[in-house]
């Protein structure tokens, strides 16, 4: 007769099996006269035996099977959490890293700065899609820049200007400075999943000059 493979059996089928081995053991019969009438191999019902005489009924119960939610990854959820607040709290060149956004690379260096240990790009990606952080094409922003401070002054100053310019037959000139840097960072960053992600535009710059741009507002 075939013997059962207990890898194939269910957590229940399997806790059944020992469960009938240990009748059969306490009945006072030899393990190969149950591994005759069981149809079990020999290993499992030896196993059954052994645990029922270690640890009685209760230890027969199968464990379960696979891994530990977190386990074989590399960071502990301690560890996790300490990434994911520093690239929620800071930007790369704040930490005096070499790094504009936190694309994966820059995420790789930080873990291994923080806790030194080195992981490879895919397995950040991994994490930072585990966490939620989604690849992003950044949003450049000047840091200056206050909406509602320049929402006042179209509303409340404007007005008055444009008012006046057309009393007297005047254009309107509206300029805006452009910086042209050589170190182009357009690319992916991984915010969370519910952030946009932003570029500054005045930290970081090399060799940058400016171009002017001027719009002719003409009252007709």
């Amino acid at each position: 007769m075939d013997k059962e493979d207990a890898r194939n059996q269910t957590l229940a089928q399997l806790h059944e099996r020992r469960k009938q081995v240990v009748r059969l053991h306490r009945k006072g019969l030899g393990v190969m006269r149950i591994v005759e009438l069981t149809g079990l191999s020999y290993p499992t019902v030896r196993k059954a035996i052994d645990l029922y005489e270690a640890g009685g009924v209760a230890a027969i119960r199968p464990a379960p099977r696979g891994r530990e939610p977190g386990d074989g990854r590399s960071l502990s959820a301690e560890q996790e959490q300490t990434i994911r607040q520093i690239i929620c709290d800071k930007r790369p060149e704040q930490l005096k890293m070499d790094f504009a956004l936190w694309n994966r690379a820059a995420v790789m260096q930080l873990i291994e700065g923080e806790f030194g240990i080195k992981l490879s790009v895919r397995g950040v990606g991994k994490y930072l899609a585990r966490w939620g952080f989604t690849p992003q094409k950044p949003i450049r922003r000047a840091y200056e820049q206050r909406p509602e401070a320049v929402q006042a002054w179209l509303d409340e100053q404007y007005p008055e200007i444009e008012k006046r310019a057309k009393a007297e037959g005047g254009e309107i000139h509206w300029g805006d400075e452009t910086a042209l840097v050589n170190t182009d960072v357009r690319g992916r960053s991984y915010p969370p999943g519910n952030f946009l992600a932003l570029s500054g535009g005045k930290e970081g710059r090399k060799n940058d000059g400016a171009a002017w741009q001027r719009q002719t507002h003409t009252n007709t």
